[in-house]
């Protein structure tokens, strides 16, 4: 194939004879590099999707081939505009791949610094406008790779929170849409309006906006930052156990997604992460930092982000993280799905009797939440049931479960000694609530932005930043006092401490009670199945019940001016 193109440039930039050897042996490089570049991308897809180590060396190689080939068209330039037509709409192809490299080595790593990497390479795209020219040209296909550049750059912003250049971004992809379904009458119209639909309705998912004084929207991050987990107190007994992976599934029906990521998922690998650092040169190449370069802090635990899995996809993962996971070490799954109920009576309370959540089938969904089955005698098929997840527990397993059956795994056991718990969402919200469930699930928006979470119970849907910055503080206090009575309880269960030494875990854990507490101390929240519940069971009493944790729940509302939203005297209530 180089050969052949490599005879057709040479003949149309003149007699061949006219062209200098040195010339010549620069298209020859680079048509070497660009071939073996396409071939190695193009094998990426090849590689398995789970499991860590298999697909490292070759990430390498192909980093290595991409620097060389970015760099070898900056050197010769010139040679290759004239020998070779090197057009605009090439390098911007070249930075595009190095863009999607980085974004996919995020994926594989979990380590946010190499999203600042790719969002280098494809701001550079846009800067440096090495797309203008496509749309001179009358092919269509070259229009859609701009297309989904734009796409897979918006991707990129939405999970660097970087929402106005996402703003601009949709702004141009509309345009850019418009013009080439103007131009080409092409079949694929609908699908690219759908994806400036699912975008738009993405960066409207948050129900309470932060202002400033000019009435700009405040960007708010929700990744661990130095001072985000609530530090442990010198002599607090803890588990030395740290959170190595996370499978985060999304499956619930008319939940807003962007790409394959919907809100709750979104919301949820963002509390597992801390937030990104710049690496140090334009082409750092991952995974090949010298030993003696030890990073100052630990890393993000692993992620597996699954949407939509089938049962088996979702079994093939999680054994694969199960078997890689390290010593001292928990594994932690996270489902948002829709519910699926038992249809038929057991006489028996097993693990398999009480349903579970959604599994992916392209048939069998009815009406939702309802899975319709010929024979009532068979357990749920398309179904996660607490007993799928019993052979894990072997391990340090920490689960949270944000469906409309959560409680199905409330009746969980403990069969091998192991730290296990489950944090449960509720099972309905209160009708008076307005219904938010198609911008993502309330439960999840308090473990990954509480104060957010705290504001729309309370009615409000926006507020300034300085006030905003004052409850954040509080926040902090109100989460360093949870921690100081989870670990001071008498009779809480060990696994609850067992994990509480890692960061992530406890921070979730400290929410998940913030959570819960508010939930039980507000009027309209009076039905059992509007509570977050726990395997083990929490000592209420001792945490989301406890008085002095009330009264800080109450100073928050009287900062915000909604304390006639919460109950005065809850423990009279009870």
């Amino acid at each position: 194939r180089t050969e052949l193109a490599l005879k057709e440039i040479m003949s149309s930039g003149g007699a061949e004879d006219d062209i200098p050897q040195a010339e010549r042996k620069t298209v020859t490089d680079f048509c070497y590099l660009l071939d073996k570049s396409k071939q190695l991308f193009n094998g990426l897809r090849d590689l398995p999707q789970y499991g860590q180590k298999q697909w490292q060396s070759y990430f390498g190689r192909t980093f290595d081939v991409y620097t060389k080939l970015w760099k070898f068209q900056q050197q010769h330039r010139q040679v290759l505009d004239n020998r070779y037509g090197l057009k605009r709409w090439q390098i911007g192809e070249i930075a595009s791949k190095i863009g999607q490299l980085y974004y996919h080595y995020y994926l594989r790593t979990s380590e946010t610094s190499y999203l600042n990497e790719a969002f280098s390479f494809y701001s550079a795209i846009r800067q440096r406008s090495y797309y203008s020219q496509v749309n001179k040209e009358d092919r269509p296909e070259l229009v859609v790779k701009k297309l989904r550049y734009y796409a897979r750059f918006i991707v990129v912003c939405l999970l660097l929170n970087k929402m106005d250049v996402v703003k601009d971004l949709v702004k141009e992809l509309s345009d850019e849409i418009e013009d080439y379904t103007h131009r080409f009458n092409t079949e694929d119209q609908v699908e690219w309006n759908l994806v400036l639909q699912e975008v738009a309705a993405f960066i409207e998912a948050d129900p309470v906006m932060v202002l400033n004084d000019d009435n700009t929207i405040v960007i708010t991050s929700n990744r661990l930052s130095e001072t985000g987990a609530p530090l442990l107190e010198q002599g607090m007994i803890v588990g030395q156990l740290a959170l190595a992976d996370a499978l985060i599934i999304g499956n619930c029906n008319n939940q807003v997604k962007f790409s394959e990521l919907t809100i709750d998922m979104f919301r949820m690998l963002q509390a597992l992460e801390r937030e990104p650092m710049k690496l140090a040169s334009q082409m750092n190449k991952p995974g090949m930092q010298e030993s003696t370069e030890k990073p100052a802090r630990r890393e993000n635990p692993h992620k597996y982000l699954l949407y939509k899995p089938t049962f088996s996809q979702l079994y093939t993962f999680l054994a694969a993280s199960f078997k890689e996971l390290p010593a001292n070490s928990v594994l932690l799954i996270y489902l948002s799905a829709t519910g699926v109920f038992p249809s038929g009576r057991s006489d028996s309370e097993g693990p398999y009797d009480f349903g579970g959540v959604l599994t992916n089938s392209n048939r069998d969904i009815i009406n939702g939440d309802a899975i319709h089955k010929r024979n009532q005698s068979y357990k749920e098929m398309h179904c996660l049931h607490p007993g799928d997840l019993y052979p894990f527990t072997r391990k340090p397993l920490f689960i949270i479960v944000d469906s409309s059956n959560s409680v199905a795994y409330k009746n969980f056991t403990n069969l091998f000694g192991q730290p296990l718990v489950c944090l449960l969402s509720p099972t309905a919200y209160p009708k008076a609530l307005q219904d938010q469930s198609q911008r993502g699930s309330l439960f999840t928006l308090f473990l990954n932005n509480p104060l957010m979470a705290f504001l729309f119970v309370s009615g409000l849907s926006s507020m300034r930043r300085g006030l905003w910055e004052k409850c954040q503080d509080y926040l902090r206090k109100i989460n360093r006092d949870i921690a100081q009575l989870l670990t001071h309880s008498r009779s809480i269960d060990q696994s609850f401490l067992q994990f509480f030494g890692d960061e992530f875990l406890r921070l979730l854990l400290t929410r998940f009670i913030f959570c819960s507490a508010t939930m039980r101390m507000h009027k309209i929240f009076r039905e059992t199945r509007n509570y977050p519940e726990s395997y083990p069971q929490l000592p209420r009493d001792e945490t989301v019940e406890n008085p002095h944790l009330q009264k800080h729940i109450l100073e928050l509302a009287s900062i915000l001016d909604v304390r006639n939203v919460f109950l005065e005297n809850t423990l009279d209530d009870y």
